[in-house]
């Protein structure tokens, strides 16, 4: 056991960046020590303790806590505590007891390790290079964060979570129609606020019937692993007492909105839970008039009051109405947004704007009312210039161009709803698929008529049943009577089709899981070949590989079979035919089963199959769908409404399966015009202001360009490969485009998030996106980022020796190739210190002194390295020992040069990007009150973190490879 003293200095060996930590009390088994550098005291076990006592040698140069540097002349003992003495400088003699030495001195580690022969193989130092390099990158991306998730690069998306994500504590409105992806826009945000270190704890509340959904959505596609939260687990972990509030034990919690709101004890706990964000789902259903407002209301109220940033989702403004929209603005802002009547005025002013900037970005010509409402609105220097600008016949397209996106960014930063609303439209965003629908008449079966009509004076309660005959028949029929997949045409419809699209890939989508397994057992008896089902009662395992085999193009199923719960959330957009066995007594509902298919991105036709039983409650909604509010062939935002007017007659309709009836026909007919009607209001509604500063093309294009270089980059591929095998992960081609892993008998250590029995990975992003089992490989995911953290906080790789043969190196010579990094131990938060740059120097030297070796560069000496013995590699650093000693010390020199210069362009580069974005805030705020003060004060806060953490950065050797010439 380790002999520890109060007083003594000793460093942690798996993170050095903690600096020089002093003990502070000793007990039998644990020991405390406090890192003052980094403002931290860690508690470790003493037999086990990652330590080790820190101890200089006469020679060496140390810093006392006033920054007073001295070479130590001699070493004493007392009270197993250390006294240096030496001279500074001035030739001053002093003493300095170690318990006076600075908490931020580097450590000679690596020499340490290369003199006492603790050497690393090659490919260790070549990592460790990569990782600092590659850490460098990562920090200086405006992305990060942003391409992680498997997810498709749509700019839309990418456009609005770069403009949140990088915001402190957002509180905004996510207002996309449907289809647009609204939860991969909070995904996105969310990982890159949790990635940044921005939001630690963040908060997820949906509706009860999203939970699941929410759960998968963030974990298979941003690796988000939130925690869900029911009554059962809070009374538990209530009863545990570990944690005083039960949602403290977790930082990512999702629960839904019945058990946030119903009871007392969960809502209080909830406003104590120190959030950094909350997200809520389906905002809409947050009732509130200026009156009164609902329960469920007033809890999201309180928590957005105690949380710093709220992101809300919900349906589009003009869907919800002036007063519903504006309740969830107030939300977000109640101080903003405090009086609607103001609220509604102040929105009819920008009308005049929003025609100018329509105007602008479509290339249309400024008459002088136009030029007119642009000065009004900002009558400055730049404007006046920029409007000359456009009026100048010898502009060329590029400066016309930038011109009038020069003039319309001005214009949108007026508005004020712009920065907390965003809303995105089908009208506005292009790369949505044609939808082709086949409609195929079938006969209704006596059975099921028979079942039907019993329904036409004895109305059910369930009204939807009538759109599953098949579960009716099931339901009444007796044990003589044959089984529903025998006499169901549908069926032997299905097989035939199976058989005439092959092998294009069919996803058919029923009400039910058994219909769902019905029908699945039926091919299989018609064919012989097992078709996959997916539905809700089956484990997130099943369904992973069903979709897996479903998408496989290779050796994968034809058909995938999903029943209506269980398909929500997934997406199989590889696939372009779509068959919908039966109907949603629900037009949100139709929406959403197209939209399994029809996304954003996807690229093919949509055929929608709609096989149909004649004189059935199928045909009637089928028409009034079709015929009433063409919702099959196109997206029908009014949907919902209309269907709530008429639902009634509608259900009358089921009932009575007259479909050529003077009543029905009328009910079409009225269907048709209010379907007309609202469709209007909702285009006059559409506020194209907001449309803009939802979507600026431009920016979304140069995002949308760097995403697709970064995502064609394969260096994390080379980079994973060479740290699988350092880290003894075994790897295996799987197939096309995918890999296996799998912890080896060499593997040091357990590796969090790979299994024992391995996993399959990808670095594509299209073989991700069609195999959902697969983990898809990003500099962004946990296993990745865990591998480089692992790399750089352990010593492995910092010393080794190795041989080379090249043309402009004379045999026997020795080289010293040394790693500098920029260390800083000024205590700094996770969000401050992602944007400190990795910074890493290299230098190269020979036993003569000479530095400048141009073709000597780390990849050159890698490609022509040669393997070295162990006894070649101990008898080299003995013989050479002061050699290298003084090869080193002028590394240093060279090092010291560089790094200050490097240093400071770092801090300039992120001085000027953080001034202009305070800059820029504070000159918002001045003609848009949306801009919180809390926005500026926290960039205010973390320039002078970051420039005091740059300033007193030490420079420190990583890593030291030794080579010699052959």
């Amino acid at each position: 056991m380790k002999n520890f003293k109060p007083g003594q200095r000793w460093i942690c060996n798996a993170d050095l960046q903690l600096g020089l930590g002093v003990v502070q009390t000793v007990e039998d088994r644990v020991v405390s020590i406090a890192f003052m550098a980094s403002g931290e005291t860690r508690t470790y076990a003493r037999q086990s303790a990652p330590l080790t006592r820190v101890i200089f040698g006469i020679g060496d140069t140390v810093t006392n806590m006033e920054g007073v540097a001295m070479q130590i002349l001699t070493v004493q003992e007392e009270n197993d505590l250390l006294i240096y003495s030496g001279k500074d400088k001035a030739g001053t003699v002093f003493t300095l007891p170690e318990n006076q030495l600075a908490d931020h001195l580097q450590f000679s580690r690596p020499t340490d390790r290369l003199f006492n022969l603790h050497l690393d193989p090659d490919k260790w130092f070549r990592l460790r290079y990569q990782t600092w390099l590659q850490g460098n990158q990562l920090s200086n991306s405006p992305l990060f964060g942003l391409l992680g998730g498997r997810t498709s690069l749509i700019r839309h998306q990418l456009y609005i979570a770069y403009e949140i994500g990088r915001r402190f504590a957002p509180r905004v409105l996510l207002a996309d129609e449907v289809g647009l992806g609204k939860t991969i826009e909070a995904g996105m945000i969310m990982h890159q606020q949790h990635l940044t270190g921005r939001a630690k704890r963040i908060l997820i509340v949906v509706p009860e019937a999203l939970v699941h959904q929410w759960l998968l959505e963030m974990l298979r596609r941003f690796n988000l692993r939130f925690s869900l939260f029911d009554k059962e687990r809070f009374a538990t972990l209530e009863a545990d007492h570990t944690y005083s509030n039960p949602f403290h034990s977790e930082q990512l919690v999702l629960c839904g909105l019945d058990f946030l709101c119903h009871n007392r004890k969960h809502i209080q706990a909830a406003l104590e839970g120190d959030w950094d964000l909350v997200t809520v789902d389906e905002a809409h259903h947050l009732l509130w008039t200026e009156a009164e407002s609902s329960p469920a209301y007033q809890v999201i109220d309180q928590l957005a009051t105690c949380t710093p940033g709220l992101l809300l989702l919900t349906a589009t403004p003009e869907q919800l109405g002036k007063t519903s929209h504006f309740a969830r603005l107030r939300l977000l802002d109640p101080d903003r947004y405090s009086d609607f009547h103001r609220f509604v005025a102040e929105e009819q002013q920008f009308e005049p704007v929003a025609n100018v900037v329509e105007r602008l970005i479509d290339g249309q010509t400024l008459n002088d009312d136009h030029k007119h409402t642009i000065l009004s609105t900002e009558n400055t220097t730049q404007t006046r210039s920029l409007i000359a600008t456009l009026e100048n016949p010898e502009s060329g397209a590029e400066t016309d161009s930038q011109t009038r996106h020069a003039l319309a960014s001005i214009l949108l930063d007026r508005h004020g709803t712009g920065r907390v609303l965003f809303r995105n439209t089908r009208a506005k965003i292009n790369g949505f698929p044609e939808r082709k629908l086949s409609i195929v008449p079938l006969p209704l079966p006596d059975y099921y008529d028979d079942c039907l009509t019993s329904f036409e004076t004895n109305l059910l309660s369930e009204p939807q049943l009538l759109l599953y005959p098949e579960l009716l028949y099931q339901a009444s029929a007796d044990n003589n009577a044959p089984e529903w997949i025998e006499i169901d045409p549908r069926i032997d419809w299905l097989n035939k089709t199976v058989r005439q699209l092959r092998p294009e890939k069919i996803l058919v989508i029923t009400a039910s899981a058994q219909t769902a397994c019905d029908i699945a057992f039926a091919l299989k008896m018609l064919t012989g070949i097992h078709t996959p089902v997916f539905h809700e009662q089956m484990t997130l395992l099943e369904r992973d590989r069903a979709a897996a085999f479903f998408a496989d193009k290779d050796t994968g199923a034809q058909i995938l079979i999903c029943s209506e719960i269980g398909s929500e959330g997934r997406n199989f957009q590889f696939a372009h035919h779509l068959v919908l066995f039966d109907l949603p007594f629900n037009p949100d509902l139709l929406e959403q089963r197209i939209g399994r298919l029809d996304r954003i991105g996807q690229t093919d036709t949509i055929n929608i199959h709609v096989p149909c039983l004649q004189n059935s409650a199928q045909m009637i909604l089928l028409n009034w769908y079709h015929e009433g509010l063409d919702a099959l062939q196109k997206n029908c935002p009014a949907g919902q409404t209309v269907y709530q007017q008429f639902k009634q007659e509608l259900i009358s309709a089921m009932h009575q399966r007259a479909l050529e009836s003077i009543t029905f026909a009328d009910l079409i007919k009225r269907t048709r015009q209010a379907n007309q009607v609202l469709g209007e209001a909702l285009e006059r509604g559409r506020d194209r202001l907001l449309e803009y500063n939802s979507f600026r093309p431009h920016i979304a294009e140069q995002l949308y360009t760097t995403a697709i270089s970064q995502d064609e980059d394969n260096s994390i591929q080379q980079y994973m490969e060479s740290a699988f095998d350092c880290l003894g992960i075994h790897i295996e081609s799987h197939r096309a485009d995918s890999h296996r892993i799998e912890p080896s008998e060499h593997m040091t250590a357990t590796f969090p998030g790979l299994p024992d029995d391995g996993l399959i990975i990808t670095y594509n992003r299209n073989t991700a996106l069609a195999n959902e089992d697969m983990q898809f490989l990003t500099w962004e995911h946990p296993i990745v980022i865990h591998a480089m953290e692992r790399i750089l906080n352990t010593e492995t790789g910092n010393a080794t020796v190795s041989s080379f043969s090249h043309r402009d190196a004379q045999p026997g010579t020795l080289y010293v190739e040394c790693l500098f990094v920029l260390d800083i131990t000024a205590e700094v938060s996770v969000a401050d210190n992602h944007n400190l740059p990795s910074i890493m120097v290299r230098t190269i030297i020979d036993e003569h002194g000479c530095s400048e070796h141009p073709t000597l560069d780390h990849d050159s000496i890698n490609r022509n390295l040669t393997t070295i013995s162990p006894h070649v590699a101990s008898q080299v650093i003995e013989l050479k020992k002061d050699a290298i000693k003084d090869m080193v010390a002028d590394s240093e020199k060279l090092a010291q040069i560089q790094i200050p210069f490097i240093t400071r362009q770092s801090r300039n580069r992120l001085q000027k990007t953080l001034t202009l974005e305070i800059e820029r805030l504070k000159a918002l705020q001045k003609i848009n009150h949306s801009i919180r003060e809390a926005e500026i004060r926290f960039f205010e806060r973390q320039l002078k973190t970051i420039t005091r953490a740059l300033d007193s950065a030490q420079t420190r050797l990583d890593a030291i490879r030794v080579i010699v010439a052959i």
